[in-house]
């Protein structure tokens, strides 16, 4: 796979990791068991670290707490992600970011990873324009939607097998919203998708990933320390 000059040139990412740059849609089923083989080779020390940006033809995909009840309309192939979380989607229009590394270089945080993430996700977000957060309580990335209310724009769902993690996060684009009717997207009925484009960002993938790999090295140094423990409640 040739890697676009544009953007390994702007990367230099700390350490001896790998960046893959899918161009072309990658079914789900193939990349799994891609993430699977290497993750496995990682944590024996016989391949690379690896960020891997890529796109998945239409497809659900069914976390470790996946309730059937949630899988409203199989109108796409649904498949055992075998990471944390329940029902996503994954589609044209959404960019998928699976990262695996090894922790055990790094704070063995497996909290941390996940807080890294997301904080990966919402300073990129920030360079477009659009500001995002964590909730309590809720998996992922959340912003305000055109009409106001909160809607998740990110998703983020991850597995850490010896210490060397595998999944990521995916962050909707352009995607068809309608797409995740078929679902109830990670459990939570009260709260909608939304995308770049719904919210007027008229983002292509390449610029996108530009932003994101811009900030690769901030996101490999937040897992270098612990994550800061929520503060305990203040009691009378």
């Amino acid at each position: 796979m040739t890697i676009p000059a544009t953007l390994t040139s702007e990367l230099n990412l700390a350490g001896d990791i790998e960046l893959r740059i899918s161009q072309s849609p990658v079914p789900y089923r193939e990349a799994l068991d891609e993430m699977i083989a290497r993750n496995a080779a990682i944590a024996a020390g016989e391949a690379r670290e690896l960020v891997w940006l890529l796109e998945h033809p239409p497809v659900y995909t069914a976390g470790t707490s996946a309730a059937s009840a949630e899988l409203l309309d199989p109108r796409f192939e649904v498949v055992e992600a075998g990471r944390g979380g329940r029902y996503t989607y994954h589609g044209p229009g959404q960019r998928v970011c699976y990262v695996l590394l090894d922790l055990k270089k790094r704070a063995r945080d497996a909290r941390g990873f996940v807080h890294g993430l997301e904080g990966w996700v919402i300073e990129t977000l920030r360079d477009f324009g659009v500001e995002s957060f964590r909730r309590e309580g809720r998996i992922g990335i959340w912003t305000t939607d055109v009409d106001g209310k909160e809607a998740k724009i990110g998703a983020i769902g991850v597995r850490i097998r010896k210490w060397v993690t595998m999944h990521g996060f995916a962050v909707n684009i352009r995607p068809d919203l309608s797409h995740f009717a078929g679902i109830v997207p990670c459990g939570i009925e009260e709260f909608g998708v939304t995308s770049l484009a719904r919210l007027g960002r008229e983002v292509d993938f390449e610029t996108w990933d530009k932003a994101l790999l811009s900030r690769a090295n901030d996101f490999l140094a937040s897992l270098e320390r612990p994550c800061p423990q929520p503060a305990p409640p203040e009691t009378a």
